[in-house]
């Protein structure tokens, strides 16, 4: 499983992007570049996550570096998956 597809994934779905996440990179910035991306966006993209890879993410563990890109999303999501 490539991890940042997955990670495009739920973007796409939760954001209803309709397609867009498939040219981000991992440069793409997030938070405060993608208008669909507000706080309802990242508690549904936090909830899809955990229900797509099968973890707990723990409030702690969230701040807004983990959506600064994609690449810092993937990143967060390959630990969580590592352990």
């Amino acid at each position: 499983m490539a991890v940042e597809t997955e990670v495009r994934k739920v973007l796409d779905s939760v954001m209803n992007l309709q397609g867009r996440s498939a040219s981000y990179g991992r440069q793409t910035a997030l938070l405060g570049a993608v208008p669909e991306l507000d706080s309802m966006a990242v508690l549904g993209v936090i909830t899809t996550l955990e229900e797509r890879f099968a973890f707990t993410i723990h409030d702690d563990e969230i701040d807004s570096s983990v959506f600064a890109t994609l690449g810092s999303l993937t990143d967060f999501v390959t630990a969580k998956l590592a352990g």
